[in-house]
């Protein structure tokens, strides 16, 4: 029988075979935590050694998951699935609403899941707590998969640092981000989409060619013109794992641009990923995602498909016809560091992604450090323009 480190060593917790999830259930509440093993502490997930570690004594115990080899995570027709949720939120007596208050089984705290939230921590004692009633529910749809997060905080720091500093016209205020805004870790709602499409259309195919022309003095001249030839075919497309975020609230453009996403690393979703974490449901269901960011994204990639199909030079298309036969989706939580500061009683986020590193975000542009840096370019041509004139034409 194996034997666990003594109270209050570090260390890890031997693995006794089957792993189960150490979370600790508060029925009454309908939340979950993690304590230590060893010293009642609280459990995080940590990515450095995949597992959960205590944030006091630093024991670590391994996750029910196999972190080492990632899973096949399955997708739903969204069409069917959506119409049975909507079957299913019609004839509920009960919906889950956003915001919920419940009591830290801690330190006896209330705290306040506000919004979509679903992980936070207690303000007064600091411990991790999950709601559970959200994801349960079977008024809302599942989390199917999950991204461990792989970048520490640590890393996640040093590449924030880097960023900032890297904008030299930012506001010195706002380098002092540490004072000024938030810094946390957070798995936001995703949908992945796979889809098969078969696309009619009609358009017109430009060819160049070269032509001779005299012009109004008589010297022969060339142009080049283009011939339109009319085109009509049928494109086929498949996509494979095309994300878009379910949050509201957040800068679009910027966490999209956190793409592409490693599917290749997901695992079925469990909490003990989230433990430690702040975490989101979505604010917009399947439908609503794939409409708004995903199905424009698809279209794109049919638009160019459908020019390589045309052909020539330059291509024309005047109408396509759209069938999707086949949409499938799966939810994800994937993990990103998130920056938000308030300059100036502006909110700017910086954003990056768990897994891959990658940073994105805005910032403020300073107005004194943009005047100066236009003075001294003035002030440097203005130089350059005198040494001519003084000494260009004795050289």
């Amino acid at each position: 029988m194996s034997q666990q480190p003594p109270t209050g060593a570090p260390g890890p917790i031997p693995d006794p075979g089957p792993r189960q999830d150490p979370a600790m259930l508060h029925v009454t509440e309908q939340t979950r935590t993690y304590p230590c093993p060893n010293c009642g502490g609280t459990l995080a997930y940590d990515p450095e050694p995949a597992a959960l570690k205590c944030l006091s004594c630093g024991t670590v115990v391994p996750v029910a998951s196999d972190v080492a080899h990632p899973d096949v995570i399955a997708k739903r027709d969204l069409a069917s699935t959506m119409a049975d949720l909507a079957r299913l939120q019609a004839n509920a007596k009960t919906r889950v609403t956003g915001d919920k208050e419940v009591v830290c089984q801690n330190c006896g705290g209330r705290i306040m899941f506000s919004g979509t939230l679903t992980a936070v921590r207690c303000p007064f004692c600091n411990t991790p707590i999950q709601r559970n009633d959200v994801q349960d529910s079977p008024t809302r749809l599942p989390i199917d998969g999950v991204l461990p997060l792989r970048i520490s905080e640590r890393d996640a720091r040093q590449r924030i640092e880097q960023w900032i500093n890297s904008r030299r016209f930012a506001p010195n205020a706002f380098k002092k981000y540490r004072e000024l805004g938030s810094f946390t870790s957070i798995y936001l709602p995703y949908f992945s989409y796979d889809a098969a499409t078969t696309t009619r259309y009609t358009g017109m195919r430009g060819v160049y060619r070269t032509e001779t022309y005299r012009d109004s003095e008589g010297r022969t001249q060339t142009r080049t013109v283009t011939d339109w030839y009319p085109a009509a075919g049928v494109v086929n497309n498949q996509f494979e794992d095309v994300t878009g975020h379910a949050s509201t609230g957040l800068d679009d453009q910027k966490i999209t641009e956190l793409e592409p996403w490693p599917m290749d690393w997901s695992h079925t979703y469990s909490p003990q990923f989230v433990a430690g974490h702040l975490s989101r449901t979505y604010d917009q269901d399947a439908t609503e995602v794939f409409q708004e960011r995903v199905e424009p994204r698809m279209e794109s990639v049919i638009d160019s498909t459908i020019r390589a199909d045309i052909g020539g030079n330059v291509q024309q298309i005047h109408s396509r016809d759209i069938s999707w036969l086949m949409v499938r989706f799966c939810q994800l939580a994937l993990p990103i560091w998130m920056l938000a500061v308030t300059y100036r009683q502006q909110p700017f986020q910086v954003a990056i992604n768990g897994i891959t590193g990658e940073v994105q975000g805005r910032r403020p542009w300073s107005a004194v450090k943009i005047t100066l840096a236009v003075i001294a370019g003035l002030l440097l041509l203005a130089l350059f323009f005198w040494l001519y004139q003084t000494f260009g034409g004795e050289a």
